[in-house]
């Protein structure tokens, strides 16, 4: 990702013409490491995102909504206390460093004064520090005075640029001869484009190496070869064609797309580039993009990994009940004991350890081994043998329907783990992790100050096929919204022995005919955990005819009158 000086010179010259004096609005705090700035510019409002996170640090005008923190956090606090209303001045790089500088004049009722906002893109390194003549009034991130010894970001202290790197200012031909003769002195073997640029990569301060590579071609291009932009015998050679770059390419903005994927964002015209109205533009929709897949991957990985650590505790549980089940089912035999003991007194003297009798309850016959507590009387004995039956037997009454129950708990967080696992997107996710934290699993988060707005019901899955529509629930809590919605004669189809979306044609009056159902079946299949098979059935009956019992679990349903069709899951 070029998020390098070069790009930075860019797109603080975009950001100075569009935003030099809009007033700022509103200002809020996203997460830890990004602020949105709302400004007027006197033509319209926009939105500023600064970011210094590790990844995905920038600054550029944004079109994608986030939710604020619920609590602004100290930093967001201290700017509304010091830029609310401020006119913005001036926004430009600081020399060819990845800083970009925000002027800005700041009125209140008793003084003004001007401010500045350093946002420094600096990989993990990256932060925004609010200072007033040249001192810190806050930052996003700050140090503690016995982390860092060179430079202190705490209020009161002086505002200092971060140390520079080792390396050459692109705008130093003589300098960056030098290291490129005393490169080239030690090299072997003939230089190529790509050791060429990350020569200049590894040397030259403020460029990242898709940019590096981008010069070296250029530089190539112009003197016909590699080896001639290396001498000063064809035109400008590399060390100064690297300055003349820097300062008067133009700005030509384009999104780098592959396999319909934004894979990174460039201030030139690159192969496989589509070009942007602006760079501002480019760069919101790479880290749009980049953002939105990350945070759906993570969330899908949180919510998996909660679902599968509840199974497995479900599990668990389910193995010792079947355990003491199995154990429990010995209470026959224990009664058999105590029935042939009860009948055998008379030949059983109190000492004994054990006695073998005929056991009369085996078709077969044959004799039984029954061990005995030499402390106790033969009778007692007896009695004990039917004291452990009477308590297999309760064991066995309350432990039958407590494995069902275990069982249908395991089977809907299968059915909540399918729901993940087919998610394409954020919004499929959203309410599935509403259902997670309803079972207590996840801790809901914290509500925004000023109370919870009303929450829009997302929309279900939608297709059309010869004017019919298809419905298909994201997740458990819309199957059972989606049954609801549905009318009488709308046709419902849910796979058969599989976890599965719930999915309804609407009939409005009309005939299904087989060609729309097995279209449904066919997305009914692919969105359930037999996505991977060949021949999945599905069974599919009128809306009527499907019943959601008192009390069950979101999801849950039993149904007469169906039929089943073998399918092919596809959408």
């Amino acid at each position: 990702m070029p998020q390098d000086a070069f790009h930075i010179r860019r797109l603080a010259t975009e950001l100075n013409t569009f935003l030099k004096g809009g007033r700022v609005n509103r200002i809020s705090q996203v997460n830890k490491d990004e602020l949105t700035l709302i400004i007027y510019t006197g033509k319209s409002t926009v939105k500023l995102i600064l970011s210094a996170n590790a990844s995905n640090a920038r600054v550029c005008l944004s079109l994608t909504e986030k939710e604020p923190a619920p609590v602004a956090p100290n930093f967001c606090m201290l700017l509304r206390k010091h830029l609310q209303n401020a006119e913005i001045l001036a926004v430009r790089q600081h020399e060819f460093e990845r800083i970009i500088e925000i002027d800005l004049h700041c009125t209140t009722d008793f003084s003004e004064s001007t401010r500045t906002l350093h946002c420094e893109l600096m990989g993990k390194y990256s932060n925004v520090v609010l200072t007033e003549k040249g001192v810190i009034l806050g930052a996003l991130k700050t140090t503690a005075l016995e982390d860092s010894t060179r430079r202190v970001l705490l209020a009161g202290a002086k505002y200092e640029y971060p140390v520079p790197q080792d390396k050459l200012s692109p705008f130093d031909g003589a300098g960056m001869r030098s290291r490129l003769e005393s490169y080239l002195s030690t090299r072997m073997e003939e230089v190529d484009l790509e050791s060429l640029a990350l020569f200049l990569f590894e040397n030259v301060s403020g460029l990242a190496l898709p940019t590096a590579r981008e010069i070296v071609l250029r530089a190539a291009r112009k003197a016909g070869s590699v080896k001639n932009a290396l001498s000063s015998a064809y035109g400008a050679p590399l060390w100064q064609f690297v300055g003349d770059f820097c300062l008067h390419e133009p700005c030509v903005p384009c999104l780098k797309m592959q396999n319909g994927q934004a894979v990174d964002f460039f201030a030139f015209s690159v192969d496989g580039g589509e070009k942007m109205p602006s760079l501002c533009k480019a760069e919101d929709e790479f880290f749009t993009r980049r953002e939105s897949k990350k945070g759906f991957e993570d969330k899908k990985r949180k919510l998996e990994n909660t679902a599968r650590g509840l199974k497995k505790k479900l599990t668990k549980k389910l193995q010792d009940t079947l355990e003491r089940l199995s154990e429990a089912e010995k209470a026959e035999e224990y009664r058999v004991k105590g029935e042939l003991l009860t009948a055998n007194l008379y030949r059983i003297e109190k000492g004994m350890s054990g006695v073998e009798l005929e056991n009369w309850y085996d078709e077969k016959g044959g004799t039984v081994k029954i061990t005995l507590d030499t402390t106790l009387s033969p009778a007692k004995n007896a009695q004990r043998y039917f004291k452990i039956y009477n308590k297999h037997k309760r064991t066995a009454e309350i432990l039958t329907p407590m494995l069902k129950n275990e069982r249908a708990e395991i089977e809907y967080v299968d059915s909540v783990l399918v729901s993940i696992a087919n998610a394409e997107n954020a919004l499929d996710l959203k309410e599935i992790e509403v259902e997670l934290t309803e079972l207590g699993l996840l801790r809901a988060p914290k509500e925004r100050v000023g109370g919870k707005k009303k929450e829009t019901p997302l929309p279900y899955r939608e297709f059309e096929f010869e004017g019919f529509k298809i419905y298909a629930g994201r997740n458990n809590i819309q199957n059972d919204r989606l049954l609801r919605d549905a009318s009488p004669d709308d046709v419902w189809l849910h796979t058969q022995k599989y976890h599965s979306a719930h999915v309804i044609i609407a009939a409005r009056g009309g005939q299904v005919r087989d060609e729309i159902i097995l279209r449904a079946a066919e997305i009914c299949a692919y969105y359930s955990d037999g996505r991977d098979g060949d021949k999945i059935p599905v069974d599919y009956c009128k809306r009527k005819f499907v019943k959601k019992p008192n009390k069950s679990k979101a999801g849950f349903v039993v149904y007469t009158d169906y039929k089943t069709v073998l399918v092919k899951p596809k959408l």
